[in-house]
């Protein structure tokens, strides 16, 4: 195990750096993951989500007020999609769904349901939310398309 950090091209020459490389290598799996908890929590860094990044729609800025008609003619053809409440029995199926539509891990998708009324997809064609809306409703979801 110790071959990994010795190959390495770049070695520091720090002694402190040196000292916690060496201690971080001993560490295992579990305390590993605590160190990067820790980290985050005292270094204020968040938690990247599961899926990676999604590119955020492309109406951020608008320049110049000659190009606002563009964005409202964009509008027309994509539409947001939003979970706005659920039957209790359909819950299970209803996570499931988002699990699989949205790409969340089991947890995140249980909080995204729970925290309905909530966005679920934003700027899609129209037919794609058509076909969201007509599965989350046949699951026993209210859904509504903006």
């Amino acid at each position: 195990m110790q071959r990994r950090h010795e190959s390495t091209a770049a070695v520091s020459t720090n002694p402190k750096i040196v000292g916690i490389v060496e201690q971080i290598s001993q560490l295992t799996l579990l305390e590993t993951a605590d160190l990067v908890s820790s980290l985050k929590s005292r270094l204020n860094i968040p938690d990247l989500p599961v899926g990676g990044f999604a590119a955020p729609p492309a109406h951020a800025a608008a320049p110049a007020e000659e190009e606002e008609p563009a964005p409202a003619a964009q509008e027309k053809s994509l539409f947001s999609v939003k979970l706005m409440s659920f039957e209790a029995g359909s819950k299970p199926k209803i996570i499931k769904e988002v699990k699989n539509l949205l790409g969340l891990s089991l947890v995140e998708s249980k909080k995204f349901v729970e925290a309905a009324p909530k966005m679920m997809k934003e700027s899609v064609p129209k037919d794609e939310a058509e076909k969201i809306m007509a599965t989350m409703k046949d699951l026993g979801a209210v859904v509504a398309m903006e």
